[in-house]
């Protein structure tokens, strides 16, 4: 992934300064009366520009949309979109009332009784990535978990009831 640096260009607007991964250099003036200016630089060279855009408010938030895939998205993202489309990631505060407290991973059996995966426990002064089975589930941490709805579902019953 590229850099980007940014700076306020007092009465005029904001500089945007962007080495792209593959070494392009390229300067966004965002202008205060909503124009852009953009520069293309040859690799390394902040002094030669091969070339300059001027763009209108409106042209600008045009591209934007293009370049974001608003109005296209590639054929290979579709299908990463598809298989993660169904996959929410959810945040359980255990409380003192919950009937899981104290037991494991495993003796709860989270991933045959819910098919949902806990990511992470996080405490006050600690954080357990990707847990293992015999880590009790204790009051006052956050469960960070993954699964389709009604895996989050089941696994906020098996919180509350244990």
């Amino acid at each position: 992934m590229g850099t980007i640096r940014e700076c306020d260009l007092p009465g005029i607007g904001r500089k945007y300064q962007i080495e792209t991964s593959c070494g392009d250099q390229m300067v966004i003036i965002i202008h205060n009366d909503g124009r852009r200016e953009i520069y293309h630089f040859e690799d390394g060279e902040q002094e030669e520009c091969i070339s300059q855009v001027t763009l209108e408010d409106e042209e600008a938030r045009q591209i934007a949309s293009i370049i974001g895939g608003m109005t296209y998205k590639p054929k290979a993202l579709e299908t990463i979109e598809v298989t993660l489309q169904q996959l929410i990631i959810d945040w359980f505060r255990v409380e003192p009332s919950f009937k899981c407290l104290n037991k494991t991973i495993a003796e709860l059996e989270v991933r045959q009784r819910t098919g949902a995966t806990i990511l992470a426990i996080v405490g006050k002064k600690e954080q357990r990535i990707n847990p293992g089975p015999n880590e009790p589930i204790t009051a006052d941490t956050t469960i960070v978990v993954a699964g389709e709805r009604e895996q989050i579902t089941r696994f906020k019953e098996l919180l509350l009831n244990g």
